[in-house]
């Protein structure tokens, strides 16, 4: 069974999207240990290739470190089709990322999201609802299947709002990259949380086997 696959999407992948990336893979590692790499794999992709092949944002990697995160051996990649197969949740930084996401994979609608939607759109879903959490492969993918589902249903086919988008920080100063960062912590975090964790806040410990 592979791992639950989030993919992070923004324009040159050198920001925010290796901010998301690293971020939540760090939330997952607070909550399952040695178990994350087996349980959740987060990764991210640019909309465009300018940067392909280029490490992290300095000021994003300075962010990334202070909220407990690790740039090492990151390397900017553009977006492709195959990417999006792969994942079982797409977070974009804009509207206009999530309709380039579904421009390649018209199938991937339901399960692509821009970030501060799916942040919104989280605590309307009962968590108690889905499959019951358990620190195992094929737990974590049943219930982030049932929780994408939901937060999908939860959508109702409206479109994200304006405030949903992830600004940019790209050439400002660390004080926008902080912003920004603070943004993406405060979906990611409890995002790793509503797939991991029973709804009481204790991870079950259930090991692989």
């Amino acid at each position: 069974m592979p791992p639950f696959g989030v993919l992070h999407i923004c324009m040159g992948n050198i920001c925010r999207s290796p901010m998301a990336e690293r971020l939540f893979a760090a939330a997952v590692r607070q909550v399952a240990g040695e178990l994350a790499d087996e349980l959740v794999y987060s990764a991210s992709a640019g909309t465009g290739g300018w940067h392909e092949g280029q490490p992290m944002n300095p000021p994003a990697a300075r962010q990334l470190r202070a909220r407990g995160g690790d740039d090492t051996g990151f390397t900017a990649r553009r977006l492709r089709a195959e990417h999006i197969d792969t994942a079982d949740l797409v977070l974009t930084a804009t509207a206009e990322q999530v309709e380039y996401v579904v421009s390649l994979r018209p199938d991937a609608a339901g399960r692509t999201f821009v970030l501060g939607e799916l942040g919104r759109l989280l605590p309307a879903v009962d968590l108690a609802s889905l499959p019951p959490a358990e620190l195992r492969p094929e737990a974590v993918a049943a219930r982030g299947a049932a929780l994408v589902e939901a937060l999908h249903a939860a959508r109702g086919g409206r479109a994200a709002e304006p405030g949903d988008e992830v600004e940019d920080p790209w050439g400002r100063g660390d004080r926008h990259f902080s912003r920004v960062a603070d943004v993406i912590d405060r979906v990611v975090r409890p995002l790793a949380e509503a797939l991991l964790l029973q709804r009481a806040g204790a991870p079950s410990r259930t090991r692989v086997t």
